[in-house]
């Protein structure tokens, strides 16, 4: 199994030629003003358009000249893509146009995700200054999502504020580099001082995830939990994997039917496995929510 310890890391994709996604036949426009309006759908927020294949030199090439543009590569039949695009929406709304989401459809625009050498989705990609940066597959975590879009703006040169808290970007910077003991104890001293800081729970949470499958065999483990249902250590390894693999809501329902056939110690180890994986997310997580409504009913 691949080291569980990744985040979105940014640099330009070089190998990529954006220049060959314009039209042959006309310039590139100049750029437009910052305060523009955004090209997108009826009824979308100004921060989020729609991308297609025949509107991308306007809508994300011209428009990264003034403003970053994430991408996110979805398709209808999706649940991780699903799962993705509200926290994606919700931090646009949130950027005031500081960066603007981009939606490509895969299926509608299967020659752009092509270009652009989307090869799983979700995946999350940017453009800053008409250049490729390097995102993320899958589904992570809301705080990671975030760290990601500040990383982008600083690469689109747009200032972000700095952190409330020096403490949690030394904890995040030791997560990201693989330091799990480093980064456990940075976590732990926050919410010594903090008990309820979220973010400091959240990554708590990852580093004791990333514990649990480091040299895990991904392969072996979901196969044993699919031979042998009831298998309490398999089930919830497998549930670790699918968390990393961005198929978090297929996670929580694996467990949520482990909690159906199990009583007593066993029934209450695996609910407290999943209320790990709920604080992973984070509690704004949509499919959190809908996860913690089943497990009550599989509860009560």
């Amino acid at each position: 199994m691949s080291d569980p310890r990744t985040t979105p890391s940014i640099f330009t994709r070089g190998a990529v030629d954006l220049g060959a996604l314009r039209p042959a036949s006309r310039p590139a426009a100049p750029a437009a003003p910052a305060e523009q309006s955004f090209p997108g759908s009826a009824g979308q927020a100004a921060s989020i358009i729609d991308v297609t294949e025949e509107n991308f030199q306007t809508t994300v090439l011209e428009l990264s000249m003034t403003t970053p543009v994430i991408i996110h590569f979805w398709a209808e039949w999706s649940e991780p893509c699903k799962q993705l695009a509200p926290i994606l929406e919700k931090l646009a709304a949130e950027g005031g146009g500081s960066w603007a989401l981009g939606k490509v459809d895969v299926d509608a625009n299967p020659r752009l995700a092509q270009a652009l050498r989307v090869q799983s989705i979700p995946m999350v990609l940017a453009i800053v200054g008409g250049q490729l940066v390097e995102g993320f597959p899958g589904v992570i975590p809301e705080p990671e999502i975030r760290r990601y879009v500040d990383a982008v703006l600083k690469a689109g040169g747009i200032e972000v504020a700095a952190p409330e808290d020096p403490r949690m970007d030394a904890a995040d910077d030791a997560l990201m580099s693989g330091d799990l003991d480093e980064a456990e104890a940075a976590y732990r001293k926050i919410l010594a001082e903090s008990p309820q800081d979220h973010v400091a729970e959240s990554g708590l949470a990852q580093v004791e995830l990333y514990r649990r499958v480091t040299g895990v065999d991904a392969a072996s483990v979901m196969a044993k939990a699919a031979a042998d249902p009831d298998d309490l250590v398999n089930q919830q390894l497998a549930a670790d994997i699918e968390v990393l693999s961005g198929q978090a809501p297929e996670a929580y329902d694996r467990l949520v039917a482990l909690v159906k056939r199990t009583a007593g110690d066993d029934r209450d180890e695996v609910r407290k496995h999943l209320l790990a994986l709920f604080t992973v997310a984070g509690p704004d997580d949509p499919a959190v929510a809908t996860a913690r409504r089943a497990l009550a009913r599989a509860l009560f």
